[in-house]
């Protein structure tokens, strides 16, 4: 309804109805006020100040306690006199509406209202409307699909007489789940499902944060990883279309950050639930032959390869690097890989890569002016376009290959040719050393090359203790055979006499809480400071008691870079993910505007919040098991 439209109403219900109000009551209206209590709806009138002059009778409809006049407006309905303003003005009105007295009312106001002058506002009784439109979205329809994550791994795993014992438990589960929410369950295959309900039973559902996780993870299976599965929920899809494009990128969301998680994406915003559980390695490696067949053939279709991984890289970012470089020169294409700024921690093996091995590593800016429509991009180590050392090359190029290892987030690079983002993984360099290992029939690495690639293992696994899987070894050992010297390996590692005193300064200064969570802040400034808090909380993790760990200091940039580590117990991917960061769920990251000290206090106050959801948790798991 347009605002002439809404006016002409008003004026034509003044004229009808006026003759209802009384005589008397017209008389009780202090002088130039009858008018008021001559419009049959409720209205008040409302000075410069914002305060109520004046309020007819019939707004005791709208507020059950008398004597308004000289409240304030705002404070009375929570909405401003430029806000009625706005609205009459705008060329598509929205005007504000107020739930009160079970009932809801729009704002309206004259078209000639001014912010210094009386302002006339008209309360307009659209509960009907109001009620229709509630009714119409708690019966929207939603979706989501259902997987059981690592179905084959799981079915492979477990003893004969459970093979159809745990897929039935699960099935069950999910079924009593979905009538409890008045949903209908169809089965797709043998480990996928269809879950349709409407809304408002969806939003119960988020209230209770996907308690069904943490159900199917408490099925018995006899086996070493738990039973878990991944939720994909499509919200507010314009079209049945749109919703089951929504809830199928939520399940491959949810899917790429390791499974055991909820996914609710709609059209502006994605939510994650769940996570609580390591990524379980995969024991086939057929994936990771299909992935190197796949870049080879590209590779051999391109004009020329451009390697990036992201700012700042670390070891893992640079040593995949390497192997990327490697593939494509096997296969006879020019290859470069960018890198515009790098801190300490790659001094050294930059220097044997630039000065002794000669490879080609070259500026953002040059990447640009040899670029064109067939480059091959190949991005590692991220799969987030914001994060790569050259942004830019997205906007060039139409072939981009992403591998990493990190949880998949939602913003990630869109339509990538060729996409390997394994979260399992203990590093995108285990994940290179296996492609390379499909790639060619002979060795294509050297020496150097296979001690980039085991040093991009050890700095992401912690010198093998975190994510650590069989291939992670299998990859380690097959670099071994390929030259890699260990005590090379070291050398890359060794630092400045103050860096190593900024990070002892760290750690004899860090706060133990009773909660098993170590804090440290390194200080000054330093560009290694992405470095040393990753090392700071590494070493507090070696303390008995510590159950989770996070360092920060400032970088040269003046951002607050944090760390966090957990032995996990405690998921510092999901505490980091509320400062914009993300990782693992035992190794996370994120930079922050906030000074060291600010962002330690509110990591404290998170960190409180998840531990008391814990503890609630387990105590409701504990009654329904005694019930």
């Amino acid at each position: 309804m347009s605002t002439q439209d809404v006016r002409k109403d008003i004026a034509d219900d003044v004229k009808t109805e006026a003759v209802k109000i009384t005589p008397e009551v017209q008389k009780e209206a202090p002088d130039g006020m009858a008018f008021m209590d001559r419009i049959p709806f409720p209205a008040c009138l409302v000075g410069p100040d914002d305060s109520v002059k004046y309020a007819n009778q019939l707004m005791s409809s709208v507020f059950t306690y008398k004597n308004i006049e000289d409240t304030n407006f705002f404070a009375l309905t929570g909405v401003r006199r430029s806000e009625l303003i706005d609205a009459v003005e705008g060329p598509d009105p929205v005007f504000p509406k107020i739930e009160r007295n079970d009932s809801f009312f729009e704002l309206h106001t004259d078209s000639d209202a001014t912010t210094d002058g009386d302002m006339v506002v008209y309360f307009y009784d659209v509960t009907e409307r109001e009620e229709l439109r509630i009714h119409y979205n708690e019966e929207r329809i939603c979706l989501a699909y259902i997987s059981i994550d690592n179905y084959d791994e799981l079915m492979s795993s477990i003893t004969e007489d459970s093979k159809m014992a745990v897929p039935t438990e699960v099935d069950r589960i999910l079924r009593k789940w979905a009538e409890k929410y008045n949903g209908s369950l169809e089965s797709t295959s043998e480990d996928t499902y269809v879950f349709t309900l409407f809304r408002r039973d969806a939003e119960q559902i988020i209230d209770t944060k996907f308690e069904i996780l943490d159900r199917i993870r408490n099925i018995e299976a006899k086996i070493d990883f738990p039973v878990s599965i991944s939720i994909g929920m499509g919200f507010d899809g314009e079209t049945m279309e749109e919703e089951a494009e929504l809830a199928e990128a939520a399940l491959e969301l949810a899917m790429g950050r390791g499974g055991d998680q909820a996914v609710v994406k709609d059209r502006d915003r994605t939510k994650y639930y769940g996570g609580k559980l390591q990524s379980m390695e995969k024991n086939n490696k057929g994936k990771s032959r299909i992935i190197a067949h796949a870049l080879r053939q590209l590779i051999k279709d391109s004009g020329n390869v451009l390697i990036m991984g992201h700012k700042w890289p670390d070891m893992d970012s640079f040593g995949s690097a390497i192997g990327a470089y490697k593939i494509a020169r096997y296969y006879d294409k020019e290859a470069e890989i960018v890198i515009d700024e790098y801190n300490e921690a790659l001094q050294e093996i930059m220097y044997y890569a630039h000065e002794r091995e000669n490879y080609p590593v070259i500026s953002s800016e040059k990447a640009l002016e040899i670029c064109d429509r067939n480059t091959l991009v190949i991005v590692v180590d991220t799969h987030r376009p914001g994060r790569t050392a050259c942004p830019e090359l997205m906007d060039i190029v139409e072939k981009v290959v992403v591998i990493d290892h990190h949880r998949l987030s939602e913003d990630a690079i869109e339509n990538p040719v060729l996409s390997y983002v394994e979260s399992y993984a203990s590093s995108t360099s285990e994940l290179m050393t296996e492609i390379i290992q499909y790639t060619a029939n002979k060795r294509i690495i050297k020496k150097f090359d296979a001690e980039a690639l085991l040093a991009g293992i050890t700095v992401d696994s912690n010198s093998f203790s975190i994510k650590t899987g069989v291939r992670t070894f299998e990859a380690a050992a097959w670099l071994r055979r390929a030259g890699a010297d260990t005590t090379e390996v070291k050398r890359f590692f060794q630092m400045e006499i103050s860096t190593f005193q900024m990070r002892a300064d760290a750690i004899a200064h860090a706060e133990y809480t009773e909660d098993g969570v170590a804090y440290a802040i390194t200080e000054g400034y330093s560009a290694d400071a992405q470095v040393i808090n990753a090392q700071v909380a590494d070493q507090l993790l070696n303390v008995k008691g510590v159950r989770a760990s996070f360092a920060a200091g400032k970088n040269n940039n003046n951002k607050t870079v944090v760390s966090g580590r957990s032995l996990g117990g405690i998921n510092v991917q999901v505490i980091l993910e509320r400062f914009n960061g993300g990782g693992h769920l035992n190794s996370a990251g994120a930079q922050v505007d906030e000074p060291p000290e600010e962002v330690i206090g509110q990591i404290k106050e998170v960190i409180s919040e998840y531990v008391e959801e814990q503890n609630r948790k387990k105590e409701k798991e504990k009654a329904e098991a005694g019930e």
